[in-house]
């Protein structure tokens, strides 16, 4: 009785292409993807009218005092926790 070592490799290669395949699903036309996270990274996708909201627009500029133009995650992200950044876009949302 012994373990089949590639089809456990095979199955972890099928599921990184799976996860790596909804990171990168499009994004509906007038929304835009985020990242949000202090230390893990997690995608959103919210409206473009996001952006003319002052709060947003200053979580923007914390973006770019934090990474500049060089983002960690190859698109926009934004530092700080999914928590915050969910109460945010619910009550500007909201209103």
């Amino acid at each position: 009785m012994g373990f089949r070592l590639p089809r456990i490799v095979s199955a972890k290669q099928s599921l990184k292409r799976a996860l790596s395949f909804s990171e990168t699903t499009l994004v509906p036309k007038g929304h835009f993807a985020v990242y949000v996270g202090e230390v893990e990274k997690k995608r959103f996708v919210v409206p473009i009218s996001i952006l003319n909201y002052p709060s947003f627009q200053n979580l923007l500029s914390q973006a770019e005092e934090e990474y500049g133009f060089n983002h960690p995650m190859g698109a926009l992200t934004i530092p700080c926790s999914e928590e915050a950044f969910l109460d945010l876009t619910c009550s500007l949302q909201s209103s």
